[in-house]
């Protein structure tokens, strides 16, 4: 299949804002979801900004069934492993079901994976819902550990009003 993977622009953030509604749909959490397309713009391409992205597009010839040209992503951004230095964390990884099994989902990856180490990084670091055994097998066959099995990590989060409960307190 034909496709190019490219640094995400201002222009793309209507099509990662629907791509992030097929993501959310597909993991069954469409009601968490409350970025706009609008967020994107400003966290994503600002002066400082948040997130980086990259998109997989194919030629016209090629697009979607829905007529997108635009049918992959991935939102990352850089973070510090007190234990190994830079890294990259991959927040999103989607790739329009119609053109799953093609070699686009691997693409981005690796993209992800080129950027980070061209940027000093050591490691690619993520998450997957325990039950998407197609996307745990996938990012095994890549060469990934799963920590929660092999070294007992919980990701966990805050958020909420114990999020603001905890950024009210004072000490």
């Amino acid at each position: 299949m034909d496709f190019t993977i490219r640094a995400g622009t201002l222009e793309d953030c209507k099509d990662i804002r629907r791509m992030m509604s097929e993501l959310a749909e597909y993991e069954k959490v469409t009601d968490q979801v409350t970025v706009t397309q609008k967020d994107l713009e400003q966290d994503g391409f600002s002066k400082n900004p948040f997130f980086h992205a990259i998109i997989a597009e194919v030629p016209e010839q090629h697009k979607s069934k829905d007529g997108h040209t635009k049918i992959g992503f991935s939102i990352y951004y850089y973070i510090y492993s007190s234990w190994k230095g830079r890294a990259v964390y991959m927040e999103d990884l989607y790739v329009m079901p119609e053109f799953r099994g093609k070699g686009l989902g691997k693409a981005l990856m690796s993209k992800v994976a080129q950027l980070g180490r061209a940027a000093g990084c050591t490691e690619l670091n993520f998450t997957v819902l325990n039950w998407n055994k197609t996307a745990l097998d996938f990012y095994l066959n890549q060469g990934s550990t799963d920590l929660t099995s092999d070294l007992g990590y919980h990701y966990m989060y805050c958020h909420g009003d114990a999020f603001q409960k905890l950024a009210d307190k004072e000490f």
